[in-house]
């Protein structure tokens, strides 16, 4: 089995500043040339200048990337195949792990077992939080419904 590395890259605060001003200038072109499928780079290192061909969806997500590593975010990457541990799962979601066990226990999170050990998908994990998220929303929804209602804000 191979090993999902999800620990976050987090930029020094010194580069934050040089995230940003890339995040402005690909969102830039991004949106001048909204018919591109692929984007056209050059990589320069040294006295070295090479084209290179990016599918848009690619510069899509560096954009992303930057916008979270600008704003002080640590990113991690994860594919969507990708067999998590219990750990990692627990982690990615920010919960215990003893926690997490019992989601999946509850059949809230899909997983596999191998060995004795559990595996989740990335994207069992992703449709999960998903999920929570929408139902946390509508809670937080219905308690503001109920205070109007009663005259409390």
């Amino acid at each position: 089995m191979t090993t999902t590395d999800i620990r976050p890259v987090q930029l020094p605060p010194e580069k934050v500043e040089e995230a940003n001003e890339a995040l402005g200038r690909v969102r830039g072109y991004l949106f001048e040339h909204r018919d591109l499928a692929h984007i056209r780079v050059t990589v320069e290192g040294g006295d070295d200048r090479e084209p290179l061909t990016l599918p848009r969806e690619a510069v899509e997500l560096l954009a992303t990337l930057l916008a979270h590593l600008g704003a002080g975010r640590g990113v991690s990457v994860v594919p969507q195949n990708a067999e998590l541990t219990t750990q990692q799962a627990a982690d990615l979601l920010n919960v215990s792990r003893p926690f997490l066990i019992g989601l999946l226990q509850a059949g809230e999170i899909e997983y596999r077992t191998v060995g004795t050990h559990r595996r989740i998908l990335a994207s069992s994990l992703i449709d999960y939080k998903r999920e929570d998220d929408s139902r946390r929303r509508a809670a937080a929804d219905e308690l503001s419904q109920l205070n109007q209602d009663m005259g409390l804000l």
